[in-house]
This record gives structure tokens, sequence and C-alpha cells, in this order.
């Protein structure tokens, strides 16, 4: 089942993500949790009926898009369909263009990502971006950007990166 968070659930959710995502690619914890404030920030779950985590979906939901910035699923259930349909589940859900940032396919699990991703209707957007650090002492990191319906012109991409660096990552657009 598909449901919001619950609050007790953070930590949880904390460790899957340091698990599942190199460390420049998350905030600290109390950045993590200080972002449940942020009223567009939700993290969806995949659970059993036991309310045991198989996976989560963190999104920034603004008016006309809705951005996923980590998505993971427990190494426990992988490869079993729990990915696409709680992403498939999720999107229909938001019923809008969502967009997310993935790694340059220069090895093999960032391509399969990719084509998991593509599998599963996101288009593959080859503009330059660079994803602002997430906290201080970590680095920037080239990423590509998919979305969902079809691919972006430039002009979009370019408001989808404004947003994103402003709204996400309270960044100057740079």
């Amino acid at each position: 089942m598909i449901r919001k968070l619950e609050l007790n659930e953070f930590d949880t959710i904390y460790e899957l993500l340091k698990q599942c995502f190199p460390s420049d690619e998350y905030r600290t914890y109390d950045q993590q949790r200080a972002l449940l404030d942020n009223p567009y920030y939700q993290i969806y779950v995949l659970s059993d009926e036991n309310k045991q985590i198989k996976a989560f979906m963190a999104i920034f939901e603004f008016e006309q898009i809705a951005h996923i910035e980590h998505f993971a699923v427990n190494p426990l259930y992988r490869n079993g369909g729990l990915g696409s349909k709680m992403l498939n589940d999720v999107v229909a859900l938001l019923n809008k263009r969502v967009c997310l940032e993935v790694e340059l396919p220069d090895n093999e699990m960032a391509s399969r990502r990719i084509a998991f991703y593509k599998r599963n209707n996101f288009y593959l957007n080859e503009y330059s971006y660079m994803q602002p650090p997430m906290s201080s002492g970590k680095k920037a990191i080239p990423l590509f950007i998919m979305t969902s319906q079809n691919k972006v012109s430039e002009e979009e991409f370019d408001k989808i990166k404004t947003l994103l660096y402003t709204k996400v990552y309270n960044q100057d657009r740079t």
C-alpha cells in the first residue's frame, strides 16, 4: 500500500537513504528531517500490512511539476516489480509532469537506472545540469534530468532547472 510517511518512520527512511545513495546525494539527518516542515515536500512509502517499508519516494510537488528527489526500494525487495509499481502509481496520483535527476550513464548501474526510468515512460533530457551541493562540504554533481510525458525543450528545461535551484536547493540560478 502506498501512503504518506508517518513521522515515527523517518529514521527508517533515512537509514535506507544512506544505504542506497552516495553521501553527496543526500542532506544531513537534521536537514533532511527539517524538509518535513516544507509544504512542498512529501515522502511516500510502499509498505506491507505490517507497515514494513519496502520502498520510499521523496517528492517536491509544485503547481505544474513534481520533482522526485529520492526514490529507493529496500534491497530485500528489489527486482520484483515494486519499483515500477510505486513509480507508476505515484506519477498517476500526482497527475502532472514529473522530473527527476539521474547520474550520467558512465557506469553500468547508472545506465541501468536510466533504462528503468525509460521503461516506465520517462524521457532523458541531455542538457547540461549540475545538482548543487546538498549541504556544506558536499560537492556539486553533473546529472541529467528525466521527465514524464515527453522530452522538454531547452526553454522548458531552463524553467525546471531554475525551479529546482531556487525551491529545492535554495540556490540562485547559475
